[in-house]
């Protein structure tokens, strides 16, 4: 079953409420957790689910996403039929970039009718989870079902931001309605609404009948959950799979996050620092893979002027280095510095990041490269953070990438005088200039 198994996963969002982090980057490809990208949740669920049939399909400023694409998860064989796979848009089927969720899986349909597969797993790259896709698609084929909807329960004033289904008492799908303004709830719990993962099974003459007919309706938006699934569950037999399980081989934690937004990425962040994280990150049969740089042990070393460093309930990456300063409740990604008297506080630091001595942050996420001068303070004052950076309604500053701090303040970074090496770019953050992922 696996075997004739083709998953797509959609990875073309553009991330506008994650900005200024998705400024160069697609959201699936923004950094999270120290070391992983948002994408590598579900390719790993791929990996350890068995299927190695995978294509993504990226659209939005893709450079860093299929380099990181390239560097951690070439490791299927091509010659038995095994591929991850990038695929942009081509144009094959029509003149417009991926238009919805559905078109994007729609202008690939040569792949999907020339793959063989039986059954097609259609996945978001934007999510931060841990799944057996492999028992979903026992599910699928147990229950007789064309198509089959992952869901999960959620507090019904959360419903009106996902899909939200009714099922009879056999799990089949009776009613779909996309974020509706009033969901509608349980018949067994008036507080809770059951929801869409947006992770589907499609058998694949279904899929290609339903997206060729989709294409030719004029009043589609082209999506699965507006018009897709609406219309599928009058005459096809949609069942509903209900995340988080027993069946499987991945540990049973039920987390499930949509990291859309600043407040929600940089909490879903913070809860890998809870003293039992809700997402099991250690289960040593579906630890999650992702591109890894040849970077030195991260250490604690006395700073220049004799202070001792401090680490308190933080998780810090390869090449990071913790000079006389102090890192409290907060993540450090690879090649991190943290010098003399600088206090770093439920922050999230991106690779390359050097705070300065005398340095304090507090509830910030600082993009890739960014160097920090000594004696800054931000995430104490949001009004004066705000006439420089981002804040998040919930009060996280965020220093993007490319900024640098002179006498006059803060400035954006655009160019360089002369042609860049690797050393100097490297030395003032800016990786970019040399191809180096975002």
């Amino acid at each position: 079953m696996l075997d004739r198994t083709l998953t797509f996963v959609l990875a073309g969002g553009v991330g506008t409420r994650l900005h200024p982090l998705t400024a160069d980057r697609a959201k699936p490809a923004v950094p999270f957790g120290g070391q992983y990208r948002i994408i590598d949740f579900a390719l790993t669920n791929c990996l350890h689910s068995g299927l190695r049939r995978v294509l993504v399909l990226p659209q939005y400023k893709s450079h860093s996403l299929m380099k990181h694409l390239r560097d951690g998860w070439s490791i299927f064989n091509p010659s038995l039929g095994e591929y991850v796979t990038p695929v942009p848009p081509q144009m094959r089927t029509d003149e417009s970039w991926y238009s919805g969720t559905a078109n994007a899986i729609y202008q690939n349909l040569y792949l999907l009718e020339r793959s063989g597969a039986d059954n097609v797993v259609i996945l978001s790259g934007d999510h931060i989870y841990r799944m057996d896709y492999a028992a979903m698609l026992r599910f699928h084929a147990e229950s007789l079902a064309t198509v089959t909807v992952a869901c999960m329960e959620v507090p019904v004033g959360e419903a009106s931001s996902f899909g939200v289904m009714g099922v009879d008492v056999d799990g089949r799908v009776t009613t779909f309605e996309e974020k509706p303004d009033v969901p509608k709830t349980l018949p067994e719990d008036p507080e809770r609404a059951l929801v869409s993962m947006g992770i589907y099974v499609f058998s694949r003459e279904l899929l290609v009948r339903s997206l060729r007919e989709d294409h030719i309706n004029p009043n589609s938006a082209h999506d699965f959950g507006k018009d897709i699934l609406p219309t599928l569950i009058r005459s096809e037999a949609v069942y509903a799979y209900p995340f988080g399980g027993a069946s499987g081989r991945v540990s049973v934690d039920r987390y499930w996050r949509d990291v859309g937004t600043i407040d929600s990425y940089y909490h879903a962040n913070m809860d890998l620092l809870e003293p039992i994280p809700p997402i099991d990150l250690y289960q040593k049969s579906w630890q999650i893979r992702s591109a890894h740089s040849q970077s030195p042990p991260a250490r604690t070393v006395r700073g220049r002027f004799g202070n001792e460093p401090e680490l308190i309930n933080s998780l810090i990456s390869p090449g990071s280095i913790i000079s006389g300063g102090s890192v409290w409740n907060s993540i450090l990604a690879r090649d991190v510095r943290v010098d003399d008297d600088a206090v770093v506080e439920d922050s999230i630091l991106f690779d390359g990041v050097s705070v300065g001595p005398g340095t304090s942050l507090r509830r910030c996420i600082v993009d890739k490269g960014v160097q920090l001068p000594a004696n800054e303070r931000i995430g104490f004052d949001l009004q004066a953070d705000a006439a420089r950076f981002t804040v998040s309604d919930g009060g996280v500053v965020i220093v993007p990438k490319g900024f640098a701090f002179n006498d006059r303040g803060p400035r954006r970074v655009v160019a360089v005088a002369t042609a860049p090496t690797v050393e100097n770019c490297v030395a003032d953050g800016d990786a970019e200039k040399v191809g180096v992922s975002s």
